[in-house]
């Protein structure tokens, strides 16, 4: 245990004297590539930003208006007829847009129904075998200025209901 804590500690400054040291062994000027990078980091935020406070009042939007439980309501039957329990249904449904949002509704169930409740399992695995697809694709594809996502959209949605669909699967037969 002394061992993994006293590599931890040493970790990081020894990986900054290593890049440091072969800047210089290579005749580079290690700060400007510093500034450099930085600067470009600056850069790719005031890009990447606009689309995510786009995304950010979207979701807002979403689920002040009711939209959320209409949808909600909406799948109930298909969701009844694959025994998936209705009160996780926001879950999928919030989970490729918002990673945040997709939390407060994971607390809320745990909150509610527990932690070792089916309900509580299923939505742990249900958040982590899923992604904040359209979070994703606004960063990703934001930040090097794509705007044409062909494919990635359908794709990435059919990995969610890919995902969702197996988390049902795993979590029934794991705890029944």
């Amino acid at each position: 245990m002394e061992i993994i804590k006293l590599v931890s500690n040493f970790a990081i400054p020894c990986m900054f004297f290593c890049i440091i040291a072969h800047g210089l062994t290579e005749k580079v000027n290690v700060y400007d590539c510093f500034v450099d990078g930085a600067k470009d980091g600056i850069e790719t935020t005031l890009r990447v930003l606009p689309p995510l406070v786009g995304l950010m009042v979207a979701i807002g939007v979403f689920r002040a208006s009711g939209a959320l439980d209409l949808v909600t309501y909406a799948l109930s039957p298909i969701t009844t007829a694959i025994n998936m329990p209705p009160e996780v249904i926001p879950l999928a449904l919030m989970r490729p847009i918002s990673g945040s949002g997709a939390l407060a509704i994971v607390s809320d169930l745990i909150k509610n129904y527990g932690p070792d409740s089916f309900i509580g399992r299923l939505a742990s695995v249900m958040m982590g075998s899923t992604e904040t697809t359209f979070y994703t694709i606004a960063v990703y594809f934001g930040s090097v200025r794509i705007k044409n996502v062909r494919h990635t959209v359908r794709a990435a949605l059919l990995a969610d209901i890919t995902c969702i669909l197996a988390s049902l699967w795993i979590c029934k037969k794991v705890f029944g």
